[in-house]
């Protein structure tokens, strides 16, 4: 039996699998990973990725801090893959019980799903750091300088920064749909980024099935390795 034809299987005979996701799941609808860096950063910016999209610089550089994300972050024009496509399907078939994403431009939403946790927050969300009041996306996305409330507040996007903690309601409900799967297929994340990596260790069952195009240090965990296309390999699952 084939490794496709192996997780065909799993997945038919499966009824509450969840998908947990990360970069690569958007990067073959043309998102490029923030983190990678390219001549683009040394040409444009002062300072590394991850220093960029922290707290602490958020604080104190807003104004680099916004034009990096309008930048770098705010997904413009990309659609759904075949892996969305085909993730949505399942839910909608009753055999997925829920994504779990490390990702923030709202593309399993675009494509069909339901449940969707949003481990890192969206950039289809923001509010106001004084009032809480919340505003559209537009309100960041296609302004410029600093976004002010009414308050005279902040406007900040509703994602996760580094040095920021995960939300622990949203943590816990992720803690319970991948306790309680009876499949967990992993795909499009290299498993580095803490604490959202950390979270495949609560399933117990015994199909696990990892899909990236590199190694990952979770691979010796995994029931079934696929180093591949996560857009292809779930693209040709029959539902």
């Amino acid at each position: 039996m084939t490794q496709q034809e192996t997780l065909q299987h799993w997945v038919d005979e499966s009824s509450r699998i969840v998908f947990f996701g990360g970069a690569g799941v958007s990067t073959e609808s043309g998102i490029p990973d923030f983190r990678s860096v390219d001549g683009l950063y040394s040409q444009k910016y002062a300072y590394p990725p991850e220093t960029m999209v922290s707290h602490s610089f958020f604080q104190s550089q807003p104004e680099e801090f916004y034009r990096f994300y309008r930048d770098k972050l705010v997904v413009r024009g990309a659609q759904p893959n075949a892996a969305h496509r085909k993730l949505a399907e399942l839910e909608a078939a009753g055999k997925l019980a829920a994504v779990i994403t490390q990702n923030i431009d709202g593309l399993h939403q675009a494509a069909g799903s339901k449940t969707v946790l949003e481990l890192h927050g969206s950039t289809h969300r923001c509010y106001c750091t004084r009032c809480r009041r919340p505003y559209p996306p537009e309100t960041i996305n296609d302004g410029e300088g600093i976004p002010r409330c009414s308050c005279g507040g902040t406007i900040r996007p509703d994602v996760v920064l580094y040095e920021e903690s995960l939300d622990e309601d949203l943590l816990y409900r992720a803690v319970e749909f991948i306790s309680g799967a009876d499949m967990l297929i992993v795909g499009g994340t290299s498993l580095v980024v803490y604490p959202a990596a950390g979270l495949i260790r609560y399933y117990r069952g015994e199909r696990m099935v990892l899909i990236n195009r590199s190694v990952t240090a979770y691979d010796a965990m995994a029931n079934l390795v696929i180093n591949d296309s996560i857009g292809e390999v779930l693209g040709q699952l029959r539902v």
